[in-house]
């Protein structure tokens, strides 16, 4: 039987090329399509045949005669896509194959069949495959399968295998868990944090707009009219919050906030308040409350930090001579000895 079913009819009409199977058996293929479908078979083509030898034979062993079979049958086929059913029985085989005769599409397309059907009692054996045949989509593939179900992998037989055998893998493999681990905090807490920002940056926001415009039931003290409806609010939600902790202010027990800990309620619209001095880039005077106090205040910091820099490094310039001086004197002492020592 030759694979010339893809080929013109009449253009490979001789197979030239046997290729031996476990059991002795042979299959009959063409050289060229053999040598455009794989680089490894290409090079074994190009060597010399053998002296008297009329037909060229190359020995694929180690796996199901089927296997090769079907492996063959796919280098004919202009897709490289296995069936189902042979992916099935020869997946395995299949992409050993295509990862030693170095045939990329059926090792991509081989990868995807069988990332596709990961259980977990396959998960393990397929993993340690694909490490072997340098199969890194298929083995992400598997850590995912792993790291969701990790329960249910530790109790196959596969896992007590490999932690009986080959303790530096599932070393390997639990390091890779909890850096997946670490990276997924890392990224929740990140979404966490931006999310945090865009709320505060409503709320900045929704601030001024109250400070300005007014907003129901809150408006700017130096306004008489009445304020605007909440139709105009950049966000309903979050006015109605600040509104409540501005009325809250005036009306809080003065004594609580004499306490160690004091009012949370009026900390929040305090830092609200500083929060908006530290990005407001309105003019003086601005509508919101206190801003150009804090505004002064921070300045204040400011400057008084930066006069503490450079006090800071004349303190440590001063030191570091005054340290060289005393090592230059301790120096001097034994060359003025000698010196007079020489004058004696």
């Amino acid at each position: 039987m030759s694979y010339s079913m893809n080929a013109p009819v009449g253009f490979w009409e001789w197979p030239d090329v046997q290729i031996l199977t476990a059991g002795e058996r042979r299959i009959p293929a063409h050289s060229e399509v053999l040598a455009s479908a794989s680089p490894v078979l290409e090079s074994m083509l190009d060597q010399p045949r053998k002296r008297g030898g009329e037909e060229r034979v190359i020995s694929i062993l180690g796996v199901p005669c089927g296997a090769v079979d079907a492996f063959v049958r796919l280098l004919y086929s202009s897709r490289c896509v296995p069936p189902a059913a042979e992916m099935g029985e020869h997946g395995v085989h299949l992409l050993v194959l295509s990862h030693v005769y170095q045939v990329g599409r059926l090792k991509r397309a081989c990868e995807r069949a069988l990332a596709s059907g990961l259980t977990a009692e396959s998960v393990v054996d397929l993993l340690v495959l694909a490490r072997r045949c340098d199969a890194p989509w298929l083995h992400l593939r598997c850590m995912r399968v792993i790291a969701e179900d990790f329960a249910a992998v530790e109790l196959t037989e596969a896992w007590r295998f490999l932690r009986d055998n080959d303790p530096w893998l599932e070393l390997d493999i639990l390091q890779s868990l909890r850096d997946a681990h670490l990276r997924q905090k890392r990224r929740r807490r990140k979404r966490e944090e931006q999310r945090l920002y865009a709320e505060l940056s409503e709320a900045m926001e929704c601030l001024q707009h109250i400070c300005t415009d007014g907003c129901t039931d809150v408006r700017p003290s130096r306004r008489e009219a009445p304020p605007r409806d909440r139709a105009h609010c950049p966000n309903p939600t979050t006015c109605r919050g600040l509104q409540q902790l501005i009325r809250h202010l005036p009306a809080c027990n003065r004594k609580k906030q004499q306490q160690q800990l004091g009012c949370t309620r009026c900390k929040r619209l305090w830092q609200l308040l500083r929060l908006h001095a530290s990005i407001c880039l309105h003019p003086d005077p601005c509508s919101v409350p206190l801003c150009s106090q804090f505004k002064r205040k921070m300045e204040q910091m400011k400057a008084k930090e930066e006069e503490d820099d450079k006090w800071g490094l004349l303190a440590k310039k001063v030191a570091s001579a005054r340290v060289m001086c005393h090592l230059a004197r301790r120096n001097a002492v034994p060359v003025v000895l000698a010196e007079a020592e020489l004058a004696d």
